[in-house]
């Protein structure tokens, strides 16, 4: 286990859907959001409703306060959709390894294909505290999925895209990559599969480092199941303990599995 993970149940502060199916919650945990870093998830107990517990980034944190940002998409997150401002939440973290910004960065670019917005927000939020200019690629499949610009950061330039053009530029994320590499001094990404498979196979990081958050199935979410193995030049990580943020030139993406 992460040695700063702390087990604990805490009050939810608040719930809410929004955008269609998607909720973020507010929960008091002042030890879990002193400790955690961008990147960095936490595995929520969901009522017995799943067997296991799901893990869920940290999407911002506010004093003694984190975020998580999620989609109802099963048993479990169909649970916590329904939980109500001060029910009990018994959550687990922080956990795993996140995101590094390098002191002399000052032009960051960060890459969110649907639900990526998730850890990057609080990438963003870290790296502004740090003076850090960032700019956002931000994408979904339309307007009504792309997430609310009154919940960005004021200091973010976002360049929205959707693939049917109901908002913003028509396409995706990485059609824009090229146009906005050159100015970056560091690279961040979080996104499904296919967005890192059209990355890796179009080489369009043009050889640039970038680290990524990988969404991929956890069970124990502390490295002892090895449900979520990964093959990397490096041999094989867990995504849940080395990761969920890898080195993009370090995964083998011909290898991994859709995730």
């Amino acid at each position: 286990m992460n040695n700063n993970a702390r087990h604990s149940i805490r009050d939810i502060i608040s719930n809410n859907e929004i955008m269609p199916g998607v909720f973020l919650m507010w929960i008091k945990a002042p030890e879990i959001a002193d400790a955690a870093k961008p990147g960095q998830f936490i595995m929520m107990h969901c009522g017995g409703k799943t067997l296991l517990r799901r893990p869920i980034s940290i999407h911002r944190t506010d004093g003694s306060k984190l975020a998580v940002l999620y989609a109802e998409s099963g048993a479990g997150t169909q649970w916590l959709s329904k939980q109500k401002e001060q029910a009990s939440i018994d959550i687990l973290g922080p956990l795993g390894n996140g995101y590094m910004i390098k002191k002399d960065a000052k032009n960051l670019l960060l890459i969110a294909g649907g639900m990526g917005i998730a850890p990057l927000a609080f990438l963003a939020q870290s790296a502004i505290a740090e003076s850090k200019r960032i700019t956002l690629l931000l994408g979904a499949q339309k307007a009504d999925t792309l997430f609310p610009d009154s919940l960005l950061l004021s200091d973010i330039k976002c360049i929205v895209t959707t693939d049917d053009g109901s908002a913003g530029i028509k396409g995706r994320t990485t059609d824009l990559l090229p146009s906005y590499l050159g100015e970056a001094d560091q690279v961040f990404a979080c996104g499904p599969a296919p967005m890192y498979r059209t990355m890796y196979k179009n080489n369009l990081l043009n050889n640039k480092p970038c680290q990524v958050s990988l969404e991929v199935r956890m069970a124990c979410g502390m490295g002892v199941c090895y449900g979520c193995t990964i093959k990397t030049q490096n041999g094989l990580k867990q995504v849940c303990h080395d990761g969920p943020v890898f080195e993009f030139d370090d995964v083998l993406w011909d290898e991994l599995v859709d995730i």
